[in-house]
């Protein structure tokens, strides 16, 4: 017989204990999938009653039948069974006093049908310029997408992107002064619906949205910051015409800086770096590259040295994304030469290596190779440091460990140009390779 245990009753018995304490669930009570009490109760076209939950992942997984009556489904309509539910929720209560809480009230998922009624009336507001109308509107569609994942997931299937995105032009385009609560609504909805179509992308990469980005970038609140750093990110990943209409817009590399200087969140900060990584990332370094004019103008806003402060002491995430970006500015000289003259430059780099993960130590790896093979000192200058923190043993144990095809050939060439001067010195610190798995 199945039972229902809780945490505790109110007066302190733990479950268990008492024999009184275990509920037999009646049996019309439980899913007969999960065979859980329902807390949502839905009925299909074949008279059987289910979770919703339960028959959504069901169904979600290419079921097309009835997972008790084994019939084909001639309609995936689930029809609240509200005589259950009432049924369900009086017997909690009245088994209250042994710890059983009243499920609530389930709201009733959106339906296509609403959505699309909701879009069009945002779309005619638009036009008429109504902003209170389209501010009403889209607070209403955030506040169905905050209700449930399944209404997020019948909001983003349908055209919901781009009604949003092209409204937002629309206002941009207008007025930006005087429209400043329609737009950041607008941005923190599409916060869940990334990543965003491409027809939705041509409406947010305008001259107009983008200007508008970059103010709230710089002056919106936390929110309209947060949304609006989500919303390039999700610009500069599509196409490249993308990221060169980014780039182009004034004030906008500054922003993005700025985010990294004054961090709102993890999220932000991870977020601003891969927009700036889509920026200045290479695979032909040349000095005429409009990537690497991108790369001189964030070396000129100090962003080397913000690089290189997050490294010391960030989560995994931000450092990978650190590193990735850092090594995509030192393709360019002003790159190397400010991340040469930096102190903490080579100690960083050499410590991250094994110290992250794959992804970090070939990018770090990538680094040392760029700045040693554009040395120009005659004393050897950063491949003594290199060789002072222990970058030969870590470079060899690399090899010796394996790598990717690309990161193997810069390692060779690393460790030929460090055993040159390593009669200088070296000191290594043991812990780097405590937790390094062996290969045999």
């Amino acid at each position: 017989m199945f039972r229902i245990r809780k945490a505790g009753r109110k007066d302190g018995t733990r479950p268990g204990t008492n024999p009184a304490v275990d509920l037999a669930i009646p049996a019309h009570f439980r899913c007969p999938i999960s065979l859980d009490l329902m807390k949502d109760p839905v009925t299909l076209c074949t008279g059987i009653t289910y979770d919703r939950q339960s028959i959504d992942t069901w169904i979600e997984a290419g079921n097309l039948t009835c997972p008790v009556t084994n019939q084909v489904l001639r309609s995936m309509d689930q029809i609240p069974n509200h005589t259950i539910r009432r049924m369900i929720q009086d017997w909690c209560v009245e088994n209250r006093s042994y710890g059983i809480e009243r499920i609530p009230t389930p709201r009733i998922p959106v339906t296509t049908t609403e959505v699309s009624v909701i879009l069009l009336e945002i779309t005619t507001a638009c036009r008429a310029r109504d902003d209170v109308r389209c501010l009403e509107l889209v607070k209403k569609i955030n506040a169905l997408g905050k209700e449930s994942e399944r209404n997020r997931q019948c909001i983003t299937a349908i055209e919901t992107g781009r009604v949003l995105s092209a409204t937002f032009d629309a206002f941009a385009t207008s007025s930006m002064e005087n429209h400043v609560a329609i737009l950041e609504e607008i941005l923190l909805a599409l916060t869940w619906m990334f990543p965003l179509y491409d027809e939705a992308r041509i409406y947010l990469g305008s001259s107009a949205s983008l200007h508008c980005m970059a103010w709230f970038l710089k002056c919106g609140s936390l929110g309209g910051r947060r949304a609006t750093v989500l919303a390039v990110k999700d610009l500069a990943s599509s196409e490249q015409r993308h990221v060169n209409a980014l780039v182009g817009t004034d004030g906008l590399l500054e922003a993005l800086v700025k985010m990294i200087k004054e961090p709102i969140c993890p999220t932000t900060t991870k977020a601003s770096l891969m927009t700036i990584y889509y920026m200045v990332s290479s695979s032909s370094p040349s000095s005429s590259s409009p990537k690497q004019k991108t790369a001189e103008r964030f070396v000129e806003l100090g962003l080397v040295a913000l690089l290189l402060e997050a490294l010391v002491d960030s989560e995994k995430s931000i450092c990978e994304k650190a590193l990735a970006v850092l090594d995509g500015i030192c393709d360019c000289d002003e790159g190397r030469k400010m991340a040469h003259d930096h102190a903490l430059t080579v100690p960083i780099l050499v410590k991250k290596i094994f110290r992250v993960s794959n992804m970090a130590t070939e990018f770090a790896v990538s680094v040392l190779w760029k700045l040693s093979k554009n040395c120009k000192e005659e004393d050897g200058g950063i491949l003594v440091e290199g060789l002072l923190v222990g970058a030969f043993q870590k470079i060899l144990l690399l090899l010796q460990v394996g790598c990717g095809e690309r990161t193997k050939e810069k390692a060779t060439d690393l460790l030929k140009l460090l055993n040159g001067y390593r009669g200088r010195g070296e000191c290594i610190d043991s812990m780097d390779f405590k937790q390094l798995k062996r290969p045999f």
